[in-house]
């Protein structure tokens, strides 16, 4: 009678546990079903990336600036911000007046980040982008003694010997760009404060930016001239500098540098002339070379100009503009 109490026992036990088994592989798959089905009607949509485009490689002060937002994908929502932050600061703030994909305002503040939001319906960040950074770099100063001193106006005491390395990079003719007509903007803009008309400026600046040159690059004192068919190195050390009177009245210095070893096509001389009387990083240059030092000299009509070559027509004239 016990063993059949212990059987009929055993019995039960065992389909309880069976049924369990079978209630928690079933809610398993239900939850597991449940689990996929909630996945795909609560997906959390990836937002789209904004770009932030017409950030310019420098400023100088004064300068506009021109953004515009860009989102990789097409939505309905046009609810934009945009937010700056000083370099000494820890909080973004909202840019006043700023709630369109495009961003305008003044370089007045170097280190200047701004970063673009949009916003969907219910006003919850829908995409943000990286933020950009305003550099505003004035090459001469914008303090009154370094404008005089970009003018041609100083002592004799303020200059100072400078090394070959303020010219090193990678520089382009700018006459080409002339040549296309992509810096008709830059005479117009003289023509309004100057005593020339936009195509009498054209016709100087011609005379004076020609070349063959079109590329120079300059690395640890060595000088490479690259034309159409040509490329030519030589190493120069310095050979002094010259304090040039012009008729106008105002100065010039000629950083001159010597070949001293290197290709015979190279020009035994070659002077530098940017406007910075001391040592500094140059941000463009006019450029005279030849195998007479005296005569080099007195050569005023033309000076091939170089800019670096990473910049584009557009940030040509923009930098041109500026001075």
């Amino acid at each position: 009678m016990k063993k059949s109490y212990l059987f009929l026992f055993s019995l039960l036990a065992l389909s309880i546990f069976l049924a369990a088994c079978q209630n928690t592989e079933e809610d398993a798959a239900t939850n597991d079903a449940s689990t996929e089905e909630g996945e795909t009607e609560t997906e959390v949509h990836t937002a789209g990336e904004i770009e932030i485009e017409g950030v310019a490689d420098h400023y100088h002060t004064g300068d506009a600036i021109e953004l515009t937002a860009v989102l990789s994908e097409d939505v309905d929502y046009n609810h934009w911000h945009w937010f700056t932050k000083e370099s000494d600061q820890t909080e973004w703030e909202a840019a006043d007046g700023q709630e369109t994909d495009t961003f305008t305002g003044e370089a007045t503040t170097d280190g200047l980040e701004i970063k673009a939001t949009l916003y969907d319906e219910d006003h919850e960040v829908y995409a943000e982008s990286d933020p950009v950074t305003v550099v505003i770099d004035d090459h001469h100063g914008h303090d009154e003694e370094s404008q005089q001193i970009y003018e041609g106006y100083f002592e004799d005491e303020q200059v100072e010997d400078r090394e070959l390395s303020d010219w090193d990079g990678d520089w382009q003719s700018v006459y080409p760009y002339l040549l296309d007509g992509e810096l008709d903007e830059v005479f117009e803009h003289k023509a309004e404060e100057g005593d020339m008309t936009a195509e009498e400026y054209k016709e100087y600046y011609t005379v004076g930016y020609e070349t063959d040159v079109d590329r120079i690059t300059i690395e640890d004192g060595m000088v490479t001239f690259f034309t159409d068919d040509q490329e030519i190195s030589g190493e120069y050390a310095s050979d002094g500098y010259e304090i040039l009177e012009y008729e106008a009245g105002n100065r010039g210095v000629r950083f001159v540098y010597k070949l001293v070893d290197g290709s015979e096509d190279m020009p035994e001389y070659i002077q530098f002339s940017d406007h910075n009387i001391f040592p500094i990083d140059s941000h463009h240059y006019h450029l005279y070379w030849g195998d007479n030092r005296e005569e080099l000299l007195e050569e005023v009509t033309n000076w091939p100009t170089y800019y670096p070559s990473d910049l584009d027509a557009d940030g040509l004239v923009r930098d041109m503009l500026a001075h």
